[in-house]
């Protein structure tokens, strides 16, 4: 059996309150799907009552460190899981995000623009789709250079927001002046593979956006989105093959904050065949 090399790097708790499943049970799916580890990283708590309905409450934070341990302690010796976070990026927001990221040892942090929150939609939601899409490839850019994040989250996830003007070639200029900013912090980005489930049936980032990221040197992440265990690991093998398309050799996960790239041919052959009932 070939060794398991690859990490699940974007799964949810029912902390944030529209996920199923125990971490155990996505953990037992990571191992059954043929995956080294599983870096568990929910949504971070934010103040004020901010987008309240889709994350852990603040007092809830060392609740998930304990529950990521437990995890950890019960698949010891077959299965790596991991403490991470998705965290938001939200301008005026940076302050405390980054205090609440030195306040555990975190593996991985993933940064998250999210258009379809009330507060984003109030602070930036303007009534033509292309200033709006131009609004959030900023924010990404200026997520990715704060250095507080590891990998950046579904980076065009805005299209979903926008479906009938999402034209990406009337955007790529744009996208690309975003891609230059994130390359030079050196921080990676994710290719998400739940875009398949979205109103534009194609996974995070669609594929000109991928190659234009190869181009600058731009690391990826490949993560599921998980919000369901049976879900672990989706479409993993087509992601992998998109990346390759894309002129990527490698793939990348964090372990320590500390990025890790596993070539694309060896990463392929570790899967199982039965990557996922939903593959």
């Amino acid at each position: 059996m070939t060794t398991p090399v690859l990490y699940e790097t974007h799964s949810h708790t029912p902390l944030c309150k529209h996920a199923i499943g125990e971490p155990a049970e996505y953990a037992a799916a990571a191992r059954d799907r043929g995956l080294r580890g599983l870096t568990i990283t929910c949504h971070n708590p934010m103040p004020g009552g901010f987008s309240s309905a889709v994350r852990m409450s603040e007092d809830q934070l060392p609740e998930y460190i304990d529950l990521v341990a437990q995890t950890k302690a019960q698949f010891d010796g077959e299965l790596d899981v991991l403490l991470g976070l998705e965290a938001d990026y939200f301008e005026g927001y940076e302050s405390y995000v980054e205090e609440q990221l030195q306040s555990a040892d975190f593996h991985y942090v993933l940064g998250s623009v999210h258009p379809q929150i009330g507060e984003f939609r109030e602070k930036y939601w303007v009534e033509d789709p292309r200033e709006l899409q131009r609004t959030y490839f900023r924010l990404i850019a200026q997520a990715a250079e704060t250095k507080l994040f590891d990998s950046m989250a579904h980076p065009d996830l805005v299209k979903n927001e926008t479906v009938a003007a999402w034209d990406p070639t009337s955007i790529m200029d744009d996208i690309c002046r975003t891609l230059d900013r994130v390359a030079a912090t050196g921080v990676a980005m994710e290719l998400n593979t739940s875009g398949r489930k979205k109103p534009i049936r194609e996974m995070n980032p669609f594929p000109a956006m991928l190659r234009e990221m190869q181009s600058r040197g731009i690391p990826v992440t490949i993560g599921a989105d998980a919000h369901t265990p049976e879900r672990v690991a989706d479409n993993f093998g087509p992601a992998l093959d998109l990346l390759s398309e894309c002129g990527f050799k490698n793939v990348s996960y964090f372990v320590r904050r500390q990025r890790v790239d596993v070539p694309i041919e060896t990463a392929r052959a570790s899967l199982c065949a039965a990557e996922s009932p939903t593959s």
